[in-house]
């Protein structure tokens, strides 16, 4: 059993939300719906949570009502191990959502995500200290982040 998972609160999208991410992600399933009764306060039989899980990490919506909203100081991390793997959930996350710089988005649900390549981190932990400020600047200056171009970076 996972100890620590992330909860989203959505007004009343988190269904909709998750059924999405189910489908963005290669190696994901639906594993809880829990389902708002007689006593309310959502309308009964409409979703109250929805809990997923994404290559083994559980995340659990909840459809809370609109005290809360999203921010970019809380994202999901997406670790990607090729140029393709970013452009798939690049765009499939974007779909409906909001760009931002360094390999950030904002989705239509209002939930941000880095989508970040696994090399970045070496990259950026090179013991030349040059290289890996040269891969900083290049990075600094993306939106979507493209492996090809911070490498070349780090090689001058």
């Amino acid at each position: 059993m996972q100890k620590i998972s992330t909860c989203l609160w959505f007004n009343n999208q988190a269904e909709e939300a998750m059924s999405f991410y189910v489908s963005t992600f290669k190696n994901s399933k639906v594993t809880d719906v829990s389902r708002f009764g007689d006593a309310g306060p959502g309308e009964k039989g409409s979703v109250m949570s929805m809990t997923i899980e994404i290559d083994g990490t559980e995340i659990i919506a909840v459809n809370g009502g609109p005290e809360f909203a999203f921010t970019e100081a809380m994202s999901l991390f997406v670790k990607c191990e090729d140029q393709a793997e970013i452009d798939h959930y690049w765009e499939k996350l974007l779909d409906g959502g909001k760009p931002m710089r360094c390999g950030w988005l904002t989705d239509k649900y209002g939930v941000t995500w880095q989508i970040v390549p696994t090399v970045l981190g070496e990259l950026l932990k090179d013991k030349d200290r040059e290289k890996s400020k040269r891969v900083m600047q290049e990075m600094l200056k993306m939106v979507k982040l493209d492996i090809g171009l911070l490498q070349a970076a780090s090689k001058g």
